[in-house]
């Protein structure tokens, strides 16, 4: 089995001692442009390393048995009784909750409606109202506080109140997507430069933050997708990887990988012994079972309960990604690169992404300049730049809506045309005999990565092998595998298994 080896690089907090001006997070993607420069800031950077942070501490750990020469293997579950809490998770664990509990002052409107309903605004209404409480309730007051007596400064509060208001959907279009689950993940991000989460060994408080906050959160969304029938935000539809949620497919993979000593010591194939096999998540039965311990699992579970019909026909991507053969290694380090390619490098997304302070708008010195790719080239540019903040940040950052990229231009073709309308081909590409098109591919069997140079090291070498291959290089260089998929719409019917 190959390894790949990553440093373990924690995302750094800051020094307590040093003055640190806080600043209210605000809109600066306005453009093509602008995408290309973000990936070459701190704040991509610092969500690229807290996320690989955050992927790493859930994969299987290899331990020494005591009096045993043998080793085992620790596995991380939801719902762990064994997974220690520090005190700072189980306070924002209690503050998801409080959050829950408003549903019942905000019950669902029962009348006439085409898309999300309208009480979710009443339900966010009163988070905004009570969420400055709420965090002086559940979060450290130390950390609340900081940059109160700097001049002319905003509190750490502010800052991050940004983040976690802008992590529960639009209360304007009615909608939850990738973006707002970015917010929250930049909120524990800023939790954690801050210095809120406790000192412990590599990995520990990184899994509970993923099992004992993430996990929560993510059944908090699904508990107010359901209730207020929340739409899709920017989603391709069935193209896309999930209608709402990005993160579960990352950790879950990470869940189901072979065991490793330590954080840099990643697996680039191979699964955990005894664990289900990717095919699996297009049984039902399987599903049920498996999630009730595994992120990826409970993800395609929710899909289960919210969507009828064959699996492969209404998660087409899901369903090719799950023909993997090299095992859930494979898939977790495709799902970075897709994140990084669907989720960072994409405008309607990280458009809404506001910067301040911790998460910056400034040139990382150490970084590569971003080369053009299809994923930023073929996005608006020269667009009117929306005021770049107005007296509410709160209301404006994550709330303004997914701006259509023709807004104040004529639409390709004109009428009302979808942003990839123009893109499409006229008929499904028809893959070559020795392989699929560079079109047909999954995301992450692209030779060129975007992703930035500490995620794979400076030795990363890309063959690339074909399908059925092994997508090892035969030098001594650290490889990144590819992953093939078959065209999603050439598929009749379930594969297989």
């Amino acid at each position: 089995m190959t390894e790949t080896r990553i440093p373990y690089q924690p995302l750094k907090a800051l020094d307590r001692k040093s003055e640190h001006k806080f600043a209210l997070p605000i809109k600066r993607i306005h453009d093509s442009q602008d995408v290309t420069f973000f990936l070459t800031t701190t704040g991509y950077s610092d969500i690229m390393t807290f996320l690989f942070q955050l992927n790493a501490s859930v994969f299987p750990r290899k331990i020494q048995r005591e009096g045993d020469l043998s080793e085992g293997v620790k596995i991380w579950e939801i719902r762990d009784s064994d997974l220690p809490l520090s005190s700072i998770v189980q306070q924002i664990k209690k503050l998801l909750d409080k959050l829950g509990s408003f549903i019942d002052e905000a019950p669902p409107n029962t009348g006439p409606r085409r898309f999300g309903n309208i009480s979710f605004r009443k339900w966010y209404d009163i988070v905004r109202a009570r969420l400055p409480d709420l965090m002086d309730e559940f979060l450290p007051n130390d950390i609340l506080s900081l940059g109160i007596d700097v001049d002319e400064s905003v509190s750490a509060k502010a800052e991050l109140e940004v983040y976690l208001a802008g992590s529960f959907g639009s209360s304007q279009r009615l909608d939850y997507g990738t973006g707002h689950e970015l917010s929250f993940l930049a909120f524990l991000g800023c939790l954690w430069k801050l210095g809120a989460f406790p000192q412990a060994e590599a990995g520990e408080e990184e899994r509970a933050i993923v099992l004992g906050i993430i996990e929560p959160y993510f059944e908090l969304i699904r508990c107010l997708i359901l209730t207020y029938t929340l739409e899709p935000a920017g989603s391709h539809g069935v193209w896309g990887l999930d209608d709402h949620f990005f993160l579960p497919y990352i950790f879950g993979s990470a869940q189901l990988s072979p065991a490793i000593n330590a954080p840099a010591d990643i697996a680039a194939e191979g699964s955990l012994p005894n664990a289900p096999n990717p095919p699996d998540v297009a049984k039902a039965s399987v599903v049920e079972r498996e999630r009730k311990t595994n992120m990826y699992f409970s993800a395609i579970g929710f899909i289960n309960d919210v969507k009828r019909g064959p699996f492969w026909e209404h998660s087409p991507i899901l369903f090719d990604i799950s023909g993997v053969k090299a095992g859930w290694a494979k898939i977790n380090k495709g799902m970075l690169k897709m994140y990084n390619a669907e989720v960072l490098s994409k405008f309607p997304v990280i458009q809404h992404f506001p910067f301040g302070s911790l998460f910056c708008w400034e040139k990382d010195l150490s970084a590569i300049a971003a080369a053009s790719s299809v994923h930023t080239s073929n996005q608006p540019s020269n667009l009117t730049p929306t005021a770049q903040a107005r007296s509410d940040p709160l209301q404006d950052q994550m709330q303004e809506g997914t701006r259509a990229p023709w807004i104040g231009q004529t639409p390709p073709g004109g009428g009302t045309a979808t942003p990839w309308a123009s893109r499409l081909p006229l008929r499904a590409p028809v893959p070559a005999p020795d392989g699929p098109t560079q079109s047909t591919r999954a995301h992450w069997s692209t030779p060129t990565s975007t992703l930035p140079p500490f995620v794979m090291g400076n030795t990363t070498s890309a063959p690339w092998a074909r399908p059925g291959g092994s997508g090892v290089s035969s030098s001594s260089q650290t490889t990144m595998p590819s992953i093939w998929a078959p065209n999603p719409g050439l598929n009749k019917g379930p594969r297989k298994t």
